[in-house]
């Protein structure tokens, strides 16, 4: 980032998101935007909203969170959701709900949505949505027993169970879609809005 360029904030947690943005050059800081992601999830749900619409109302939250205490920063709110024939699944509480979301799984595709918006001054200036399929194969109960204990709490920092990056690309049989959506950050497109923007080269 040369000193003509603003300011970079991450408005999340994601050691995922935070890595991705890291390895492309970009330089930020981050403060995770205090959202209770369940309540909101719980009320779009019950007005019918679709997957796709909850996670770009949660990324643009946890954006606009950020944005209103640096008001000249560029902001960026991310999030990701799971959707598996109209049953939304959020990260695994314990092992034995991890085990339980693999089962599901197990034999389906699934939708993984994710959005990513950019604000300043409160204002959204882009946002991003995009989607990937992902099927996995059948899952026997030892498989996933011995995949868990493999890769032990890493089961519980994602949906799904799984960090494609790592183990869990064992679990599919075919994945349609970009990469780094799947990670949770439509990455291409953000560097393409972050270069127009004087933050990364050209």
């Amino acid at each position: 980032m040369n000193a003509a360029a603003p300011q970079v904030i991450l408005a999340s947690a994601s050691p995922s998101r935070r890595h991705l943005l890291a390895n492309a050059g970009v330089s930020f800081s981050v403060e995770p935007a205090p959202v209770d992601e369940s309540e909101v999830k719980e009320a779009l749900k019950a007005e019918g909203a679709p997957a796709a619409a909850v996670a770009e109302t949660l990324s643009e939250l946890k954006a606009t969170h950020v944005s209103r205490r640096h008001p000249g920063a560029l902001v960026i709110g991310a999030d990701q959701m799971l959707d598996c024939g109209g049953v939304w699944l959020d990260k695994p509480q314990s092992p034995a709900e991890a085990a339980e979301h693999l089962a599901f799984l197990s034999g389906k595709t699934h939708s993984l949505l994710a959005s990513v918006c950019v604000l300043r001054a409160g204002s959204r200036l882009w946002h991003h949505n995009e989607s990937a399929a992902l099927t996995m194969r059948d899952l026997g109960e030892g498989f996933i027993e011995g995949y868990l204990e493999k890769v032990g709490d890493l089961a519980l920092q994602s949906v799904g169970a799984y960090q494609l990056e790592g183990l869990g690309a064992q679990l599919f049989s075919r994945i349609e879609g970009d990469y780094f959506t799947i990670l949770g950050l439509p990455l291409l497109p953000l560097l393409d809005f972050l270069r127009n923007h004087q933050v990364v080269p050209r």
